[in-house]
């Protein structure tokens, strides 16, 4: 295929269709494009009267653009009546009134009337003028019909071969009935109920677990959301496994099971208790662990966590204070630090192990020692009454951003 839309493969349509006059062109490339515009919608006769230019010249066949033969069989005439002279019906194309009582049509009517005459073996043309001032009166007088288009009042000259092709284009539309030349391939046939209710059920789960569906209470609405948008799709059968393969790609990654699953609150608490008791993870001089287990941690919340960091990030008094959940200070985690302000939120659970006690005093200690306030809050109060707690808070950090002296650490909010 040589160019964008054209196969010397596949077999040429032709169409019959009508002789197309060209009076006086003045451009060789005018020429040009007319014999490609008729090319598109199968037209082969094209009879020129007195061209100015050579229409094999090489400027004509460029714009041509392969659509070199029906240049070659171009029949020259030295007057319009000669170039009209074996025709039964002839049509003048024109964007100008002319003052003459003639049948004035469209494209669309055009072809109407002259469809019957070509089938039944008539010669029937369309007559295009100069580029510069299109047709004079007598040869339009010349013609049986005058063919207009239904245009722009005020702008409504069209280049030659753009009026050709629209002559050219509604032509062909009545001889194929507007077949068009290819259809969405068939390459998978449409998938069943029983497979997209396969699909939902595998994409439901994997929501459930990194808990998509929050609140709980609109889960429904929102499951009956996500089917509508996939049952408008009109999935084939390839859609569908290609949805799944995304899905199972996103939940496991590249290389098997995704690293740092989800897990339920209760899980969560667990996860906690169990890197406190061991120092969270804290190597000598080694940062990767620690920021490895900040991730961790974001990805899996205790539910006090949670539930604090929601009702902090949506409170318009700690707007701008800038804190952060879950992110390393040194060798430490902290639950929630803004370093703007200096200040760590330390979440203590309601039951610790000795050796976590030890690790969170320690780090309660390295963190004052480098000018961090350390406020504690209860996990329980954040679960049981995360309003009181915020309303306790708040003159703490109003005062620290005003620019009270930073304290070593502070007793715990809602003692």
């Amino acid at each position: 295929m040589p160019g964008a839309g054209t196969d010397k493969t596949k077999r040429w349509t032709r169409s019959g269709g009508p002789v197309v006059i060209l009076v006086e062109p003045q451009l060789a490339e005018n020429v040009g494009t007319t014999a490609r515009a008729m090319a598109n919608f199968g037209l082969e006769r094209l009879r020129l009267v007195n061209p100015r230019e050579d229409p094999l010249s090489p400027r004509a066949l460029a714009a041509a653009s392969g659509a070199d033969l029906l240049l070659e069989r171009a029949e020259r005439f030295e007057e319009l009546e000669s170039a009209i002279a074996d025709c039964t019906m002839v049509l003048a194309a024109t964007a100008r009134e002319h003052d003459q009582a003639k049948p004035v049509v469209s494209p669309e009517q055009a072809v109407r009337e002259m469809a019957p005459r070509i089938a039944a073996g008539e010669t029937v043309a369309v007559v295009f003028g100069r580029e510069r001032n299109g047709l004079e009166n007598d040869e339009v007088g010349l013609a049986d019909r005058i063919l207009t288009l239904p245009v722009n009042p005020a702008f409504a000259s069209l280049n030659l071969a753009q009026a050709v092709l629209v002559v050219g284009y509604e032509w062909f539309k009545l001889k194929t009935s507007g077949a068009l030349p290819f259809q969405t391939p068939e390459k998978s046939p449409a998938a069943p109920k029983q497979q997209l209710l396969a699909f939902f059920a595998d994409l439901e789960r994997e929501l459930e677990t990194v808990e998509f569906f929050r609140p709980p209470e609109k889960r429904e609405t929102m499951v009956v959301n996500l089917r509508n948008i996939f049952s408008r799709m009109q999935a084939s059968q390839q859609d569908v496994r290609t949805l799944h393969g995304v899905i199972l790609a996103i939940a496991e990654g590249r290389k098997g099971p995704a690293r740092g699953g989800v897990l339920d609150g209760e899980e969560a608490e667990m996860l906690r208790a169990l890197l406190a008791e061991h120092g969270q993870g804290r190597v000598p001089s080694e940062r990767g662990p620690v920021r490895g287990l900040a991730r961790l941690l974001r990805r899996n919340p205790t539910e006090a966590e949670r539930a604090f960091w929601t009702a902090l990030v949506n409170d318009r008094r700690f707007a701008g204070s800038g804190f952060k959940r879950q992110v390393p200070v040194g060798p430490h985690i902290t639950d929630f630090v803004s370093f703007p302000l200096r200040i760590v939120l330390d979440l203590k659970p309601e039951e610790e192990s000795v050796e976590a006690a030890a690790a969170r005093a320690a780090k309660r200690a390295w963190l004052a020692e480098r000018g961090y306030r350390v406020i504690e809050i209860r996990a329980a109060d954040a679960e049981r009454d995360v309003g009181r707690l915020l309303d306790e808070l708040a003159p703490v950090i109003a005062a620290r951003s005003a620019g009270a002296p930073p304290s070593r650490s502070d007793p715990p909010i809602s003692a």
